[in-house]
């Protein structure tokens, strides 16, 4: 997953640096007054999310994957967890149970 988080985070900035160029050369718009750095940061954002979604593909669904694995074996353990939590109940039970009988 932190491949994922890295190679997002480097199409993230280098569309952060097209996009910039683009607006400091006039290609794109510059924001209004002050805003200026948060209209590059929002035009990166919306560029960067397609890219990242097609490009990125593979990758995701590796990470999926990874993850689905992972939860699956802590539920397996945690059953297991469970089943021998309840057969040391059910033996500390019978001889509980037989204690009391006699």
């Amino acid at each position: 997953m932190l491949r994922y988080t890295l190679m997002r985070l480097g199409i993230f900035a280098g569309c952060l640096v097209v996009v910039w160029g683009a607006v400091y050369s006039g290609i794109f718009p510059r924001g209004f007054g002050n805003s200026n750095g948060l209209w590059v940061l929002l035009l990166a954002m919306v560029l960067s999310a397609p890219i990242s979604w097609v490009a990125l593909r593979k990758e995701r669904d590796r990470a999926s994957v990874r993850i689905v694995t992972r939860v699956d074996r802590m539920k397996a353990n945690l059953d297991a967890n469970r089943s021998q939590e309840d057969v040391a109940d059910d033996a500390a039970r019978a001889q509980g149970g037989a204690t009391a009988s006699n």
